[in-house]
């Protein structure tokens, strides 16, 4: 089995292992992301992972799920496709999917394409996109319950869908590469050294990994972080950062979502 599976799996549990013992009326509480719940969010978790789970058996099912109602919020038409499950059985649910797409993803050849809302992925990096989102979207949640989070390794694999998304953020955006891609190199929870592309004192971004994936992933904003960001390509990179497939997002403003 690819590890990047295993590291899928260990953050679905992580984040159930949060939710366990938050009170059913605490799931209505708006987060910093969007005004969303707790319920908006895993249900959008949910829904992502029935529809990585219908790319996975490949052709029209996955096209099928893709279609969303005309006139609703994307809130609201996860809402209606899914019969709005809540709180506990709403853990139960998203949990439950969530394990048996890794089951699907460890059954495929590490070989295969799989289709998505952006560029098709091969299975590695796929699991990773559902292990970014998952980590992503749970820090929202971390946030809003006042729960320290512990950098893990796990983080290798969201540094490197950030790094390898250095173009998409401004293909997404229909612009015009800065520049290069920039050099990065981060410290990993452990003290271990990660690094990407060229050495380049001009082009570059240096620091600690957590603070690059909640970059990458919109969590933080570049502003509130002690990232050292160098040369024109890295600066505008960092100020639009976007890892995730969908139309272009914006970042939350700075001073919004501290840790």
């Amino acid at each position: 089995m690819l590890p990047q599976i295993a590291d899928f799996q260990a953050e679905v549990d992580a984040l159930r292992a949060v939710l366990l013992p938050v009170p059913d009326a605490d799931w209505a509480r708006p987060t910093l992301f969007k005004a969303w719940t707790i319920n908006d969010i895993l249900q959008h978790l949910h829904d992502g992972d029935l529809l990585a789970a219908a790319s996975a058996s490949g052709g029209d099912p996955f096209a099928q799920r893709r279609a969303r109602a005309a006139g609703l919020t994307r809130v609201e038409d996860t809402r209606q496709r899914l019969g709005n499950p809540t709180g506990r059985v709403l853990l139960d649910l998203w949990h439950a999917k969530a394990t048996e797409l890794c089951s699907i993803l460890a059954g495929l050849s590490p070989d295969a394409r799989l289709k998505w809302a952006g560029p098709d992925m091969g299975v590695r990096m796929f699991t990773t996109a559902r292990q970014m989102e998952t980590w992503a979207h749970g820090q929202a949640i971390y946030d809003l319950l006042g729960v320290k989070r512990e950098p893990t390794a796990r983080l290798r694999n969201i540094a490197e869908i950030g790094v390898r998304t250095y173009g998409w953020t401004f293909i997404n955006r229909k612009q015009e590469l800065p520049g290069p891609a920039p050099y990065v190199r981060l410290t990993g929870p452990s003290g271990d050294i990660w690094e990407w592309n060229d050495p380049s004192p001009d082009n570059s971004v240096t620091g600690d990994s957590l603070e690059f994936c909640q970059v990458v992933t919109q969590t933080r904003n570049v502003a509130d972080t002690a990232l050292v960001v160098a040369g024109a390509p890295a600066t505008t990179w960092m100020r639009i950062a976007q890892c995730f497939a969908g139309p272009p997002e914006e970042p939350p403003p700075p001073g919004v979502r501290l840790a």
